[in-house]
């Protein structure tokens, strides 16, 4: 980056049931401004081609600089903040604005969604959490292990480091969160309806998934990709570089960014080659 350099950490997304909800009203447009029920005032969307997000002090900075840096094409514009009642909001473009019918797909970058203090925190009070053992079972029963089952209970360090395992985004330096067609499920090339991503690992099977779209943002006449969600992503101390292409070890505060960015890049690429390969069949 231009300015400094950041740790670029996404996330995991509690909020894609959010940003469908978002597509919803930014299509609708029922009022000037619109609160989104049920999820604790994240969201606004107005008529005027504007989101209202709920203020946070690391997001609004980062969006701040990178309205100076060469990435600022690819992020969303930035008009500062603006209060509402009790909340103070970040000011962003509504990047659904003017589509029609669109198809969405979201992809969670980097090899890793939690950021190494979030680890060093959870090892100095390694209580055990029975809400992220029930995650865990819920996803894979036999994941915890003999004494974590025994105990119906895991560390938070323990459960954000197996998160992670649990998708590509380990194995390919990122995830995909969902994808919709026009606020309905895709269906696959093999005629299928895919709801939950979680389990995706191979390259195969993404490459399989991005064919049905191809495209993070598109409607019939316009297609966009879009750098988002920077609520966790800060500057690195001034003694420290990262590459953002090598995989993560503790300490090193890589993100694994451009390998996620390759993957996809591959990804489209097999798509796109298996494509054509279905035109000239036909």
């Amino acid at each position: 980056m231009n300015t400094f350099f950041f740790s670029l950490i996404v996330p995991q997304s509690r909020t894609w049931k959010t940003f469908l909800t978002m597509m919803h009203w930014s299509l609708k447009r029922q009022s000037s401004w619109v609160q989104l029920a049920g999820h604790q005032g994240n969201f606004q969307v107005s008529k005027g081609g504007e989101v209202l997000k709920l203020y946070s002090e690391l997001e609004a900075k980062c969006l701040d600089s990178l309205m100076r840096d060469p990435l600022r094409p690819f992020v969303p514009q930035y008009y500062g903040l603006v209060t509402r009642g009790e909340h103070c909001y970040i000011r962003l473009e509504d990047l659904l604005n003017g589509l029609r019918r669109p198809v969405i797909m979201d992809c969670k970058m980097g090899v890793r969604t939690f950021q190494e203090e979030e680890l060093v925190k959870a090892r100095t009070k390694p209580n055990l959490r029975s809400d992220m053992y029930q995650k865990m079972v819920k996803v894979d029963p036999s994941a915890p292990t003999a004494e974590e089952h025994e105990q119906k209970g895991v560390t938070k360090w323990r459960y954000l480091q197996w998160r992670d395992t649990t998708s590509s985004t380990s194995t390919l330096g990122f995830r995909i969160e969902g994808i919709m067609n026009d606020g309905q499920p895709c269906k696959m090339i093999d005629g299928s309806v895919q709801r939950d991503f979680r389990k995706i690992h191979s390259l195969t099977q993404v490459t399989e998934v991005i064919g049905s779209s191809l495209l993070f943002v598109h409607d019939h006449s316009k297609a966009s990709v879009w750098m988002i969600d920077f609520g966790k992503t800060m500057p690195l101390p001034d003694s420290k570089e990262v590459q953002h292409g090598v995989p993560w070890v503790e300490g090193n505060r890589e993100d694994g960014y451009l390998i996620g960015l390759t993957s996809i890049l591959t990804a489209l690429s097999q798509a796109i080659s298996l494509a054509e390969g279905q035109q000239e069949g036909t």
